[in-house]
């Protein structure tokens, strides 16, 4: 009996420690994937398409082929392990031929060494990138009409969002009082049902809803009752995102009691496909966002929106453009899907851009034109500036200044951290009410366990008349964003006005022997921050937004490829947000959030393509891409060159920069402009294909293993790929690069300029050309370094044609010695 009850204890620990040390591989194999089987095989047919375009998935070939792969995927596992030592968690089989698995990492080298099997990475994690807008750009009056106005504007172009779910009972989704919509056949998407209340997570508006978490489960991160095991958002992102690409139109913004203006998509008539695969805590694993993209890609969605990236370059590849997650998005791009990324959140630093390919468009953010200010008035006539999006203290009337440290209700409630004020239970309610309540701002509130929100609860609870958040120093990576109020409040973000306030107190504070308050002498009050101020220096480069140059290794060695590629709004978006949200500290339990990010600049980007995407259905993900970015603009509404926000030499104070390329790529998106952008840079999977082949470092047996293509085609150089920029990252003597240009409109004679900074020499053949409706062209760009600086230089070739058309590309390039 001992003796079995030892060897029962062992195997439960020996089964233990398998669980313990198990982890989540994806795992690539020989053979094609549905996108580019060109048949081989006995008793299949062909699946891929000969141009790069959607595959039906309903014809009976791409679901014979796509069982074929998963019988394979299971026997192989089953092959190797013995049931219940390992756990599949997807197959990949329409843009990559693979799966997941949850295994131990010995199981893992077996696997490595299995025949067939060409790649085993750990899996790794994905974070999330985190209205006035379509003013600003114009749509209502400059797009919208174009297409039939706002209730046309996207009409059966459909979006999938792979992100944190959705709140499908928001007015930004609703698909009642608006004229119904009709069926999508192309769309083949399910809809997941909501557990607790029994209904379909669709309506006409949202045509698929799904989530994915097996990889979530299986690593132990996965709580159901936060997480939610269905569609529906927990976390506020997804419903934002999705809002601000196709939103309803005319939806009011209202928080508080008070009006905001009103909502809207960029495209407010197309459809919302969701796949959840982000979560709150943790973000998400790049095993469940694969599976979320093969099954949107699967189902039919027209555009690809990812307001999410990598926590860091891929380790486990020799290069940022070859991984699991990149080459399944090659292959959506050669179904046809225009990708839309954020860029990242790392800014104002270089090399922080963490979407890398060129068949993605990555997308910066930009401040738009609507600021939000307001100011506190002191008894001795200063006014300190702030943000606080609230109403104003009493006309005429100011109040008594009282620190949250000086209204304690004893001393023992010091370990509360009361100066933050949280917990209006630890103040002295008939010291407060009525007057201004000071608090400091700490690192609790840049962590997110301190929130303005519950500040202007404490100070409504205690019957404050306003409250004042004081900050004293600033911890890198702050972030000041104007919060709504129903209470009259103000954050004093300038340090050195925060020093004035604080010293006018001590002042004006009659204290007794001890230090406690006499009297309260220091008087002041709010004004309105309600209504926002419309500048023109705008658009901006926010201070987060990433920055290139971009990266084509994990030594972060430079690529010959501009990154970011746009610039769209990204700051202080208001959108839809999920009542059970919990992401933003700042807006739980509300409607509408106002948040800043590359994750909201990327859907403004998404949705213009689908407005381009109805316009001209059967343009490429390279067409649509080059029309966004040959069409921007580096000017702002001033009239001055794009500026950039920035840090002032080692302090945290920030000012503005000019800006470049690789704060903004092509420049500010200009939507009526890509509508009609007259000459467009095609692109497609041969050509990718080409780039790939020939940057350096990459080996042919690697780029095999995830593009199943041999390196067949050349294009001399990875600068020659055919995309509206030109990066040379190394320029050694003199170098040519030529460009294709497609004509989309009417014949239009073109002349080609360029431009460059004086330590490059630039020239542009021919200088001029015509074009017939339909006609390609090549031109030539060469460039020569005239002295050696170290840094990058950058210019511009600009092509102006006589119906009005001008294409513009930016060139950058660092010159070397032989």
């Amino acid at each position: 009996m001992k003796e079995i009850s030892c060897g029962f204890l062992w195997l439960v620990l020996f089964f233990q420690l398998v669980v313990i040390r198990a982890e989540i591989y994806i795992v690539t194999l020989e053979g094609e994937p549905v996108v580019s089987y060109r048949g081989g095989v006995d008793g299949f047919e062909a699946t891929a398409s000969e141009s790069d375009e959607k595959i039906d998935v309903t014809s009976e070939a791409v679901i014979s082929y796509a069982r074929h792969l998963e019988k394979k995927h299971d026997m192989l596992l089953g092959l190797l392990f013995q049931g219940g030592t390992y756990t599949k968690l997807y197959s990949y089989r329409h843009l990559i031929n693979g799966f997941a698995v949850h295994v131990s990492p010995e199981q893992a080298e077996i696997l490595r060494r299995a025949p067939g099997v060409k790649s085993v990475e750990r899996d790794w994690k994905v974070r999330r990138l985190t209205t006035h807008t379509p003013q600003f750009l114009g749509l209502p009056t400059e797009v919208w009409p174009t297409g039939g106005g706002h209730d046309k504007a996207g009409e059966d172009i459909v979006i999938g969002f792979v992100d944190s779910g959705v709140y499908p009972y928001h007015p930004s989704f609703a698909a009642h009082e608006i004229e119904p919509y009709g069926p999508v056949p192309k769309y083949r998407g399910k809809c997941e049902v909501d557990p607790d209340t029994k209904r379909s997570f669709c309506n006409g508006k949202i045509v698929g809803a799904q989530h994915f978490a097996k990889a979530a489960i299986a690593a132990g991160a996965f709580n159901p009752s936060v997480d939610y095991a269905s569609p529906m958002d927990g976390d506020g992102h997804g419903s934002h995102i999705a809002a601000i690409a196709a939103g309803n139109n005319g939806i009011p913004v209202r928080l508080h009691g008070y009006e905001f203006g009103k909502a809207s998509g960029m495209a407010p008539r197309a459809r919302i496909a969701v796949y959840k695969a982000l979560y709150r805590f943790f973000g998400g694993f790049v095993a469940d966002v694969m599976a979320a993209i093969d099954q949107a890609v699967h189902d039919g969605i027209d555009i690809l929106n990812l307001s999410v990236g990598p926590n860091s370059p891929p380790a486990a590849t020799k290069t940022t453009f070859l991984n699991p997650f990149d080459a399944a998005l090659l292959s959506a791009v050669k179904a046809g899907i225009f990708v839309a990324q954020a860029a990242g959140n790392g800014g104002p630093f270089p090399k922080t851009v963490l979407s890398y390919s060129p068949w993605i468009t990555s997308v910066a953010a930009a401040i738009d034109d609507r600021r939000y200010k307001n100011h506190l008035f002191l008894g001795n006539g200063k006014i300190l500036p702030g943000i606080g999006l609230s109403p104003a203290t009493h006309p005429n009337k100011t109040y008594a200044l009282v620190s949250s440290n000086d209204v304690l209700l004893d001393s023992s409630v010091i370990r509360f951290s009361p100066s933050d004020c949280q917990r209006p239970e630890v103040l002295n309610r008939r010291l407060v009410e009525g007057n201004i309540l000071l608090c400091g701002y700490s690192f609790n509130f840049v962590v997110g366990t301190a929130s303005i929100k519950r500040v202007s609860e404490t100070a409504k609870r205690l019957g404050a008349a306003g409250f004042v958040l004081v900050v004293e120093n600033i911890t890198p990576g702050t972030k000041f964003d104007p919060v709504p109020s129903s209470t009259p409040g103000i954050v004093i973000t300038d340090v050195s006005k925060s020093l004035e306030l604080i010293n006018y107190y001590n002042i004006s504070t009659s204290r007794d022997w001890t230090g406690r308050v006499k009297s309260f002498g220091a008087k002041g009050s709010i004004g309105d921050g309600l209504k926002p101020i419309l500048h023109k220096s705008a658009p901006q480069v926010a201070l987060f937004s990433a920055r290139g140059p971009n990266i084509k290794d994990y030594s972060f060695q430079d690529a010959d490829l501009l990154k970011p590629d746009i610039l769209a709004p990204g700051s202080l978006i208001w959108a839809a947000w999920a009542r059970n949200g919990t992401d933003e500290p700042n807006y739980e339990g509300e409607g509408f959030a106002m948040i800043s990010g590359t994750s909201m600049a990327a859907p403004h980007i998404a949705g213009i393509a689908a407005l381009i995407k109805q316009k001209h259905p059967r343009w490429s993900p390279a067409a649509i891409k080059s029309a966004l970015m040959t069409t921007t603009t580096t000017i702002d509404r001033g009239g001055r060159p794009l500026q950039a926000q920035q840090y002032t030499g080692s302090s945290e104070e920030t000012t503005l920069v000019t800006a470049t390329p690789f704060d903004y790529g092509s420049g500010h998106v200009d939507p009526r402009a890509a509508l009609d952008p007259g000459l467009i840079f095609d692109a497609g999977y041969s050509d990718y294909l080409g780039f790939l082949c020939t940057t350096p470092g990459i080996n042919a047996h690697e780029i095999m293993n995830y593009t199943h293509s041999p390196c067949n085609y050349s294009i001399g150089h990875p600068s020659n790929l055919n995309t509206p920029s030109v990066t040379i990252s190394h320029l050694v003597g003199t170098q040519t690069v030529t460009r294709t240009v497609t004509n989309v409109a009417h014949e239009e004679t073109y002349t080609i300029t360029a431009r460059m900074a004086p330590d490059i020499a630039i020239e542009v053949s021919p200088p001029a050309m015509t074009l017939l409706p339909g006609a390609s062209r090549k031109f030539s760009v060469t460039l020569t370094p005239r002295s050696l600086t170290g840094s990058y230089s950058f210019g511009e070739v600009l092509l102006k044609g006589t119906r009005g058309h001008k294409v513009r590309i930016p060139v950058v390039a660092m010159g070397y010695k032989r």
